[in-house]
């Protein structure tokens, strides 16, 4: 069955949004639409829906005209099986003591490595993103130095690879949020997957907003692999959720926005502790003051 795609772009969240939802009473209608703001530092949001038929290019043409937005690109996409691409195209990952890898791989894992399971149909968040083997180099950096996480969080956990990571080396119980249902339901499949249940407890929040995160605060150690925006707008509460000389490792940063979140943190009462650049994205290892 053919699948086709329509893209738009334009300024600003709330617009995005709206136009994401009036994308909903199309007919034929999307099987899903998403809305997300873009990494090359813009300021553009992308608004994209998939169709399992050829959708109304007027229709489009008119939500484009009536929400400012550039004029859709509608896409048909070749018939692909992409599990069997991603186990093709994604080989293993090694970051430092930590071994991210599909079941298809499991007989690959190197001894005495902390393997952690991602299967391929469930990519974002694998280790192969720059971001997120950042992430985990910086995780290792930190054990290697002596740093023993007692209270971990995960804030836009995602696949929660990185709370998997954490729980795999210290004995106390990790916490992974995402603001996303289906991205918590995610982490929870490969939470038991990697047979973690009890070690990582997966919750839905925006932030710090969550009671049990509230309840556990102040945290020695917070991973907040997201987007430069929201993670300078959390700033001022990841200061304010950090203990003295804890730590938070932070990706989702271009290389060229680096700077604007080190200045972000430094207000905040964060020092760098190091800086990692992985392709074009930067991994930042903060220290509280």
């Amino acid at each position: 069955m053919p699948t086709f795609t329509a893209l738009t772009t334009l300024p600003g969240k709330d617009q995005a949004d709206k136009l994401g939802d009036a994308m909903e009473r199309l007919v034929p209608e999307p099987t899903g639409v998403g809305v997300f703001e873009m990494e090359d530092g813009s300021g553009l949001w992308e608004i994209g829906g998939y169709f399992v038929e050829s959708p109304d290019e007027a229709g489009l043409a008119v939500l484009a005209a009536a929400f400012g937005a550039k004029p859709f690109v509608v896409s048909e996409l070749p018939e692909t099986d992409w599990v069997a691409h991603v186990k093709r195209e994604l080989a293993p990952v090694e970051a430092g003591r930590f071994f991210v890898y599909g079941s298809h791989d499991a007989d690959q894992i190197p001894q005495g490595a902390e393997p952690l399971l991602i299967e391929a149909a469930m990519a974002f968040g694998t280790g192969h993103h720059g971001t997120t083997l950042g992430c985990l180099k910086a995780l290792d950096r930190l054990a290697n130095g002596g740093f023993v996480g007692k209270n971990v969080v995960d804030i836009g956990c995602g696949t929660a690879v990185l709370a998997m990571g954490a729980a795999r080396i210290w004995p106390d119980v990790v916490l992974a949020s995402d603001i996303d249902e289906v991205a918590v339901e995610v982490a929870e499949a490969n939470v038991k997957a990697n047979a973690l249940e009890g070690k990582v407890v997966c919750l839905e929040a925006a932030g710090f907003g969550h009671p049990d995160l509230v309840a556990k605060a102040p945290y020695d150690l917070v991973f907040a692999n997201i987007l430069k925006a929201p993670l300078i707008d959390m700033a001022p509460d990841m200061g304010g959720n950090i203990s003295a000389q804890g730590h938070a490792i932070l990706s989702g940063i271009l290389n060229e926005q680096a700077d604007d979140v080190v200045a972000a943190y430094d207000a905040s009462g964060f020092d760098v502790h190091t800086r990692e650049e992985v392709g074009e994205w930067t991994t930042l290892t903060l220290t509280r003051r």
